[in-house]
């Protein structure tokens, strides 16, 4: 038999996922994929029971139902202040998962080089190398995961052609303020180089820190690619639906892209969730109230039980610290809670390109008792887990 394909070799399965199979199979509380256990709005359920007896059950037009881009132009426009055309500037895709590959394909060739942010969401650097590009991967420096400008303009000097920005970030949570937004856009401009932006959690953002759009500041509208998700802000992870906002001229070859990728997201749940676009300001006050509340609650307990960890400026993870637990691996300390107290987590190590095995990552998207009882399981961790 003929070699398979070499760049599917460089990378793993997802480990975030993996640890989900792993819970499943440990009857564990689900911490590690960050997927709510509560229902969505209640008008996009009863809006999504209307759409099923509708005319919405065959393709939409491919770059996404033209109502959809006009209520995704119409949020950005009330957020962020800057306005994309939904004709010629907006793409709908198959979640945020599809939106960065096809803008990572849209602006990079194989040979290109790409700079990340470490720690950084998993998928990434798979994008990069099934686009057949080289990451360069700029370290967030714990606790506060701030960088260091002359090491991200050491990057931009080797030739990158892009740059994927998380924020708010998953792992870690941090929130870029405007002052280091402002370094990016300067060294994108000084080095010709494009965005790539991750935006999902841009509506979970934890008190005094405020979520700036990159693509908002001088000159940086023609350079970013604003990738976005509805999953987080609507609890619809499920329906799989994201989107892109760039410029016509990068607009056109993402829709290229996405076209043979995977021709059209779902139409009845386009339809649906326009609904949840339309919902008033007070909708977005009360998540952010009710994800700070999850926050505390978590993290408090956390703290009661003496376990150490981040605080997250936004989104919805906590990197706790195990080195006290003295494992030699954090996969190993991520199966064994599974598998002996019944909390999964996802090892640190699968976010960080440095050598870095302290952390596990939990997210707290989930209802209060079920946090409440995570905390109860984590009350027995010392005294199952320290070596």
């Amino acid at each position: 038999m003929r070699n398979l394909s070499d760049r599917s070799s460089h990378f793993t399965d997802s480990v975030i996922r993996r640890m989900t199979r792993i819970a499943i199979e440990h009857n564990a509380i689900n911490l590690s994929q960050g997927f709510p256990d509560f229902d969505p709005p209640k008008a996009l359920i009863e809006r999504l029971k209307e759409v099923s007896d509708e005319d919405f059950h065959q393709y939409s037009i491919t770059c996404g139902a033209l109502n959809l881009r006009k209520a995704l132009s119409d949020k950005q426009l009330h957020f962020s202040g800057m306005y994309y055309n939904p004709d010629d500037e907006i793409t709908v895709t198959c979640g945020s998962t599809e939106a960065m590959m096809a803008a990572m394909m849209s602006v990079t060739d194989p040979g290109d080089k790409v700079v990340i942010f470490s720690p950084f969401y998993e998928n990434y650097g798979a994008d990069t190398i099934l686009c057949g590009a080289t990451p360069i991967y700029v370290p967030l420096v714990p606790p506060n995961f701030n960088f260091d400008p002359s090491l991200l303009e050491d990057a931009f000097k080797q030739g990158a052609k892009a740059l994927i920005l998380c924020n708010p970030s998953n792992p870690c949570g941090k929130v870029f303020t405007k002052d280091e937004l402002e370094i990016i856009a300067f060294l994108a401009k000084k080095y010709d180089a494009y965005v790539i932006t991750d935006e999902v959690y841009e509506h979970i953002i934890y008190s005094p820190n405020k979520h700036t759009y990159l693509s908002t500041l001088d000159g940086m509208k023609e350079r970013t690619i604003c990738c976005s998700s509805l999953s987080k802000t609507y609890s619809i992870t499920g329906w799989r639906l994201g989107y892109t906002m760039a410029v016509p001229e990068i607009t056109d070859r993402i829709k290229k892209v996405h076209d043979f990728l995977t021709v059209g997201a779902a139409a009845p749940l386009q339809e649906a969730i326009i609904t949840g676009l339309r919902f008033p300001n007070s909708y977005y006050e009360e998540l952010q109230n009710e994800y700070t509340e999850k926050k505390n609650l978590f993290l408090s307990g956390l703290d009661n039980l003496g376990l150490k960890h981040n605080d997250p400026e936004g989104a919805y993870y906590v990197l706790m610290d195990i080195s006290e637990f003295g494992y030699d691996s954090d996969l190993e300390f991520a199966i064994d809670m599974s598998k002996k107290v019944g909390v999964a987590a996802v090892p640190g190590s699968s976010f960080f390109k440095e050598e870095e095995n302290r952390y596990v990552r939990f997210h707290f998207a989930k209802k209060n008792e079920t946090l409440i009882s995570a905390l109860d399981r984590l009350a027995e961790l010392k005294s199952k887990l320290k070596k």
